[in-house]
């Protein structure tokens, strides 16, 4: 497939990011499994290759541990003086930051970016000092292990089972321009801890007692691996999009399965998750809204349903919006680099296949080099009882649209000397104005009222419906096309409006919150004023419980509902005593009215949100349940907050 027109609100932000990053300095770390793969010998092999070159190094600070051929190296480089710090009545000697930024060389070598600073210094730690000097424009050379990188501190540690105090957050390696992977097998790296080229012969001893084991080892350097596959993988996906490169690059298995509000869909999503399992492979779940579908609320709520499965079993969840079901899919799968993509093929006849088509076989013939993999057959499930809650019929729109295309036949039959051959436009306009409603069948509705009465009133022979010339039949056959193909886009334009709107609302809804908590004080402030907030943006009734002597107590409400049922207080209880989410739409009381959250401050939960959705059974999706956890993670910590300075 040739490539595509990049996207030029991406290369404008592409050109904008490369203008800040000529003001700054570049980064280069060099990335190890363990001390003693050779990451400080490397960097400093480098160092010299750019010497030669021209470029102006300085050694900043480089620990050799008493290694012969790293003092060989620094002789060939000039060294900075080290600030000496009494600490203790110690002297310490550290990276002078001051010198460095006096000296302002091309690159600085700056050895164990995880480095904690002596007291008293501008900086704690290391990676600091390396901010700072790229900040003013100076580039580094910098050495780093895997267990000091701050969001693998926990894997680290069961690896360890100690905890490694020294990290470096994980935006110093978002800086860096170029991460260099310093790879050693097990094997070797212990035969140089023995041969003394890592630690003095005492401290290798003690180093292969606790950290050097092969197990450890091999598991740090599966850690360093896929670090550096990450780093690749994101800068491979970022190059693709910025060029507009939609044929898939096969560089890593990624699965995408296809959800719909049908009940089989939770067969294709656990088939999907073994699939993903198997290959090691991460895995997403779509759903696609088109105006064609006319989903019921049971519908909607098993299409979210569906979703939450999938992201409880670790997929990535997204619903796309879109004229047609199969290219929304195959646009999404080549924008993510997708290798594999699982949906269901239901069994039907040849018949209906052929005249309304297949989406399994749309999208393998769309797929190209992506796999597809059809689960057909009827499946040995049980369908749900299905709800009494039935889709209320748009009847107002209904009404609208022919009151819109009568109007406009009034217009054309009275003003017919002045419009001529615009007459047909007005029918457009009409159609355009019914599917800003958003709703498919009344606007095809109007389309087809459109046709009837231009036939009926304004070709020859009048008032009748028989067949006209062949010239008048083209004319009626494109009048429909174009009020469908408009009515469509304006049907998609209004959806993708509204989905982009809801992506600002959640943003600036968090905020808002942020700003709200920020300038209130008193815990009871704070619950009446967030539960208003969050009230209004979920349309819901909010209730707020705190635990006070050995019970969950109301301290905010909103609505109707002054007190609560023991049914409720007791789910309320065991979402307390849990910390997990419960009632409406969840695994635990899934028949519930009201989603309850507990609010989990930094150390235990201390009270529980109650949500109740206005319009009842309505699921919130899995988009709007993540902006809830998050508005309910900032009220608990504003509340600890307020408890901690009010003590």
């Amino acid at each position: 497939m040739p490539k595509q027109r990049p996207n030029p609100e991406k290369l404008l932000l592409r050109v904008q990011e490369e203008e800040r990053h000529q003001l700054r300095g570049k980064l280069k770390i060099y990335l190890g499994a363990a001390p003693g793969v050779g990451k400080t010998y490397s960097m400093l092999e480098e160092a010299l290759t750019k010497r030669t070159q021209g470029l102006d190094v300085v050694v900043g600070v480089v620990e050799s541990h008493g290694r012969h051929e790293i003092e060989s190296l620094l002789g060939n480089l000039e060294i900075l003086p080290r600030q000496k710090i009494e600490y203790r009545g110690q002297q310490l000697t550290e990276f002078d930051l001051d010198a460095a930024l006096k000296r302002k060389a091309g690159v600085i070598l700056i050895d164990e970016m995880a480095h904690t600073n002596a007291p008293g210094l501008r900086h704690t730690k290391r990676w600091q000092d390396i901010k700072e000097l790229l900040d003013r424009g100076i580039d580094v050379y910098t050495t780093l292990n895997v267990q000091h990188i701050d969001s693998l501190n926990d894997a680290v540690t069961q690896i360890l089972h100690t905890e490694v105090k020294e990290t470096v957050p994980d935006s110093m390696l978002e800086l860096a321009d170029t991460i260099e992977l310093i790879d050693l097998p097990p094997e070797d790296l212990l035969k140089r801890l023995q041969e003394g080229k890592v630690y003095i012969p005492e401290q290798a001893a003690l180093a292969v007692e606790h950290f050097f084991r092969k197990g450890n080892l091999s598991a740090l350097r599966e850690l360093a691996l896929r670090v550096t596959a990450e780093r690749v993988e994101a800068q491979v996906l970022s190059y693709r999009q910025d060029l507009g490169i939609k044929h898939v690059w096969p560089t890593k298995e990624k699965l995408l399965v296809c959800v719909s509000a049908n009940y089989k869909s939770t067969r294709l999503i656990r088939t999907a998750r073994r699939m993903a399992s198997r290959l090691k492979a991460e895995w997403l779940a779509v759903y696609v809204d088109t105006p064609e579908l006319r989903v019921s609320e049971e519908k909607r709520n098993s299409a979210i349903q569906n979703l939450r499965l999938a992201e409880r079993l670790g997929a990535a969840t997204t619903i796309l919006t879109g004229l047609g079901v199969s290219n929304e899919i195959m646009n999404f799968a080549r924008e993510n680099n997708i290798t594999r993509i699982v949906i269901g093929k239901q069994i039907r006849s040849r018949l209906r296949d052929l005249l309304f088509g297949s989406l399994a076989d749309k999208i393998i013939r769309q797929s190209g080099e992506i796999d597809v993999y059809l689960i057909t057959g009827e499946f040995d499930e049980i369908k749900p009882a299905s709800s009494t809650q039935a889709r209320r019929i748009p009847w107002r729109i209904y009404g609208f649209a022919i009151i819109t295309i009568s109007i406009v036949t009034f217009i054309d039959y009275f003003f017919n000397d002045y419009l001529h051959s615009s007459m047909a436009m007005l029918y457009l306009l009409g159609v355009t104005i019914v599917a800003t409603f958003g709703e498919f069948w009344p606007a095809l509705l109007a389309s087809i009222l459109s046709l009837i009465a231009f036939r009926f009133c304004f070709i020859s022979p009048y008032y009748c419906f028989s067949m006209g010339d062949l010239s008048a039949n083209v004319s009626l056959l494109l009048l429909f096309i174009m009020t469908q193909i408009i009515s469509y886009l304006t049907i998609i334009s209004r959806r993708q409006a509204q989905a982009t709107h809801l992506a600002e609302h959640h943003t600036s809804a968090l905020y808002m919150l942020s700003r709200q908590l920020a300038s209130t004080r008193g815990v009871d402030n704070l619950l009446a004023a967030t539960v208003r907030y969050i009230a209004e943006l979920f349309d819901s009734e909010v209730i707020a419980l705190l635990h006070e002597n050995n019970s969950l107590v109301i301290h905010a409400k909103s609505g109707s509902v002054a007190i609560l049922t023991e049914k409720e207080q007791s789910i309320a209880q065991w979402v307390y005593d849990l910390g997990q989410i419960a009632g409406l739409g969840t695994d635990t009381l899934p028949l519930s009215d009201a989603i309850y959250v507990p609010l989990i401050a930094s150390r235990k939960s201390i009270g529980v949100l109650r949500v109740c959705p206005a319009q009842p059974k309505r699921l919130f999706t899995p988009e709007q349940m993540h902006l809830l956890e998050s508005c309910v993670n900032q009220i608990a910590l504003a509340i600890e907050v307020d408890r901690s300075h009010g003590s």
